[in-house]
């Protein structure tokens, strides 16, 4: 069963379109990114998601559960971290924790096992009883986590959980989902942060303007967009640039100390650079080939220069 089934998803604010007809599957286990650039529509169907908005169009099912017909029973199969948090700033740490596990049933030796567990994998166990109003914002949205995982949801939702967060906290959070995932929760994580996409997620949908503009594992949309593949090989003597041409290489360009050689076939133009290398006696000193990175699907699937 698939974690999360959005279909046609739309939803619009006076003549602003904000999601148009958006479709999101999420399979059971996954850690799945939804990445665009700010206004491009996230938030607003995280809120569908979620129940927090109803769509004009389209429906939501979590686990099987339709958001719309049955929001309690969808919501208790979630953990939601907003890109706001929603801790209660004049409780203490453990106190946001132990009424979040309330809310979700949790009788009172298993809500209070759990917030020391937690509290001490998020690092706060030394502040467990200090005012949330007192804390930093890396620490405030570590109590968010924590209020979101208590009950050990089988669907963590994060909507930019490490905007605007210290180096620690942020390592904490991607720690904490990549912990979560780990004991069997689904991950439905939103974020405009690249690196962070392309390090935690097995697959990604790219959201620009509203609509769905491609959806696949980061290294295959990296790979849509390869177009200007190359070697960079380095010899310790002089070359002459005419040798290290060959049918599929376009050009040779020096590189500082090192040659760029574009090609169509990497693992091509590296065999003929080591042929050419042995039968003029050079000495590589070192040779990489290019990978094309998600930012630059990210630039060309969203309109970006």
């Amino acid at each position: 069963m698939d974690a999360v089934a959005a279909t046609q998803l739309s939803k619009s604010f006076g003549s602003v379109t904000a999601v148009d007809d958006v479709s999101i599957t999420v399979p059971e286990g996954e850690i799945f990114g939804f990445l665009g650039p700010n206004g491009a529509g996230k938030t607003t169907t995280i809120r569908m998601l979620t129940g927090v908005l109803i769509p004009d169009a389209g429906s939501v099912k979590i686990f099987g559960t339709d958001v719309h017909d049955n929001p309690l029973g969808a919501k208790l199969k979630m953990g939601i971290i907003p890109e706001n948090g929603t801790v209660y700033s004049d409780l203490t740490a453990v106190e946001n924790i132990l009424l979040t596990a309330k809310f979700f049933g949790m009788d009172k030796a298993a809500r209070e096992e759990r917030a020391d567990e937690i509290l001490d994998r998020i690092g706060l166990a030394d502040r467990r009883d200090d005012l949330v109003r007192t804390f930093s914002k890396g620490m405030r949205q570590r109590i968010s986590i924590a209020c979101a995982i208590v009950h050990a949801p089988p669907l963590l939702i994060l909507d930019e959980p490490t905007t605007g967060l210290d180096v620690y906290s942020r390592r904490l959070v991607i720690d904490t989902v990549r912990r979560m995932n780990r004991e069997g929760s689904t991950v439905l994580l939103t974020t405009h942060n690249i690196e962070e996409a392309n390090a935690l997620c097995s697959v990604i949908s790219v959201i620009d303007r509203g609509r769905i503009v491609a959806t696949g594992s980061p290294e295959r949309l990296k790979s849509t967009f390869d177009t200007s593949r190359y070697v960079e090989i380095a010899f310790e003597q002089p070359v002459i640039p005419g040798l290290l041409l060959a049918p599929g290489i376009s050009r040779a360009e020096p590189w500082g100390d090192k040659w760029r050689v574009y090609c169509d076939d990497p693992d091509r133009a590296v065999k003929h650079l080591a042929s050419v290398a042995e039968r003029e006696r050079l000495t590589i000193v070192s040779v990489a080939t290019s990978k094309p990175t998600l930012e630059e699907a990210f630039v060309k699937l969203t309109g970006g220069v």
